[in-house]
């Protein structure tokens, strides 16, 4: 098994975006908000709030109690959305029932859209034209890159539909450049061995711990496991550990390569997160 562990490729991403804000008339500045107080979505925030600040960001939190109002958020949005010093906004996801998040995330000017996730730039994307990226997906495309992957020709299946991965994953490997052949698995996909045996690449973002293991891969293949779950451990401190959604053990003996849960995909999207918000600060400034 090859491990592909993506710490040295987002340092190296990192190491690139601090020198070249430094080398811009305003530092680059990124809104957070954060609606509740729910531990995983505070823990993925001072991660974001950590790298921004280590970078030179200009870094601003804005957070709401679980009961706020839909309306407050969005005067908070179009506030920041006509601040000239602030170049991305993030709403962290997911939010509170009462609150219309296709609402909230169209509200965002789509040229601070630093998660990618407006429909404009979702449209962009799609047809090829110039776009802020989901993050995870172009981390994605940053390790393969990094690891020399080639995905001219190959056959790839994304296991995983989502708007925030699955589906901008697909459209980047199927634009020109990437050049894949992809096939996008779902729930209700009759028999995914059977895709996922026959393709070179596979990418399983579905959200469940142990989605594939080493019987859903041929010899050769590499897997990029996108999956964050948390499974009871007794053994740790915390009562828990972190997994993906790959059987990571069960590859031990097999020729595949395979992206870590922790120290993988989980990494780049931090560090795409502030590569799109330096972009941002670029465009603005002319650059």
């Amino acid at each position: 098994m090859r491990r592909l562990g993506c710490k040295e490729v987002a340092e190296s991403i990192l190491q690139k975006i601090k020198e070249e804000a430094r080398r811009l008339e305003r530092k680059p500045g990124l809104a957070v908000i954060l609606v509740s107080h729910d531990a995983a979505s505070e823990t993925y925030v001072r991660k974001k709030e950590e790298a921004a600040l280590e970078l030179g960001f200009e870094h601003r939190q804005h957070t709401f109690e679980e009961d706020a109002s839909e309306d407050d958020i969005l005067a908070l949005i179009d506030k920041l959305n006509g601040d000239d010093s602030i170049d991305g906004i993030l709403v962290q996801l997911p939010l509170p029932r009462h609150i219309d998040e296709k609402r909230v995330i169209e509200r965002i000017s789509p040229d601070k859209d630093v998660d990618g996730f407006s429909p404009v730039n979702a449209g962009r994307l799609l047809i090829g034209e110039d776009a802020f990226i989901p993050c995870t997906p172009k981390g994605i495309m940053h390790v393969l890159s990094y690891y020399g992957i080639e995905t001219a020709g190959k056959d790839v299946t994304v296991i995983g539909r989502s708007n925030i991965v699955g589906k901008p994953m697909a459209a980047l490997l199927m634009q020109k450049g990437a050049d894949a052949t992809v096939t996008v698995c779902n729930t209700k996909t009759r028999d995914l061995r059977a895709h996922t045996l026959s393709s070179d690449i596979i990418i399983v973002a579905a959200g469940h711990p142990g989605t594939i293991d080493s019987s859903y891969v041929k010899d050769g293949s590499v897997v990029i496991d996108v999956g964050v779950n948390r499974i009871p451990d007794s053994t740790k401190k915390k009562g828990f550990r972190l997994v993906g959604d790959a059987d990571y053990d069960s590859f031990a003996e097999r020729d595949v390569s395979i992206t870590p849960v922790p120290g993988g995909i989980g990494l780049m999207t931090v560090a795409m997160l502030m590569e799109n918000t330096l972009e941002s600060a670029k465009r603005r400034q002319g650059l």
